[in-house]
């Protein structure tokens, strides 16, 4: 079969012939592929960056996608850690990680919109206790994931929504999808600084997908300004755009009731994760979120991966 072939971490997957996907185990079907996206964590795999990866070479891609199962039933599946993923004619998937979806579903926007939207969506619905009527702010809001989550958060009912991030119109754009303010890093130190204070005086979550320098800068801005030291600020660290450490000042756990938690793989129990996807797939496939998409053929996904300046998100259709 063809599918999309890493040879050497950095280097961009080419279009070669692979071997065919071997089901084992009770749980485990061959698929024939319909859409796989191109995201920042698909990228990362294939550079071998991603904390699971695996340092094996060759690999083919793709952490997930839309399926046709034997039976012809179509389903959303996500791929365990791997070398054999989802951009490829076809690949064998876990029943377990994959939901069932509507006949008539949009198989690409499906494989757009799950990966950036779940993030959130498992990060509030398991990773807190989230209650309609808190506030979310959103650290690294233009990135795909960032954007997904301040749509999520506006499905789940959070009063206020905070987009911090970078990129005047693309930031503007978000509070058509439910963001009350937005802060633009670009602006001077001092005015982010003062604009954080300020958003972050009675924010009850953050999302943050950068990590790294914007983090620690963040904290030092709101931890000393929070209205009441006593009102809970549950910190949740998904991504790390900005770096991958981030100095975290002592005093921020001491002068406030600061929590700093993950969500990720391995955070959430399989069980858990899976029944979030299946409600994110009937909230997608219902037009609750939707992504910009840019369908792209198999045998063009050596050109596609190196267009890393579209914000259409790209999907890979074998």
């Amino acid at each position: 079969m063809k599918a999309a072939v890493v040879s050497g971490f950095g280097e961009s997957p080419r279009y070669a012939d692979a071997p065919e996907p071997v089901a084992s185990g009770a749980d485990e079907v061959v698929v024939d592929v319909l859409a796989s996206a191109l995201s920042p964590r698909v990228r990362s795999q294939a550079a071998g960056s991603h904390y699971t990866s695996t340092n094996d070479l060759p690999l083919v891609p793709g952490i997930d996608g839309v399926g046709r199962l034997p039976d012809g039933t179509l389903a959303y599946f996500l791929m365990p850690d791997t070398n054999h993923g989802a951009m490829a004619e076809r690949t064998a998937i876990d029943l377990r990680r994959a939901v069932p979806l509507p006949e008539g579903a949009d198989p690409i926007q499906l494989a757009a919109a799950m990966n950036p939207a779940m993030a959130s969506w498992v990060a509030l619905k398991q990773r807190v206790t989230f209650e309609h009527g808190q506030s979310v702010l959103v650290l690294g809001a233009t990135g795909s994931a960032g954007h997904a989550a301040v749509e999520v958060a506006n499905r789940l009912g959070a009063s206020e929504i905070v987009a911090v991030g970078r990129g005047g119109d693309r930031m503007q754009d978000l509070r058509k999808h439910g963001a009350s303010r937005i802060i633009d890093l670009n602006e001077t130190s001092d005015t982010v600084a003062r604009n954080l204070a300020q958003a972050g005086s009675e924010i009850d979550i953050v999302i943050d997908f950068l990590w790294g320098e914007p983090t620690s800068k963040a904290l030092y801005a709101i931890i000393p300004n929070r209205a009441r030291d006593e009102q809970a600020l549950t910190w949740i660290q998904i991504g790390s755009a900005a770096g991958l450490e981030s100095p975290i000042p002592a005093a921020a756990l001491r002068a406030a009731n600061l929590r700093i938690i993950g969500s990720g793989q391995g955070s959430v129990p399989l069980r858990a994760y899976r029944q979030e996807i299946e409600a994110l797939a009937q909230e997608i496939h219902a037009g609750a979120f939707t992504t910009a998409t840019r369908r792209v053929p198999l045998r063009d996904v050596e050109q596609a991966w190196a267009d890393t300046s579209s914000t259409e998100r790209i999907v890979i259709v074998p």
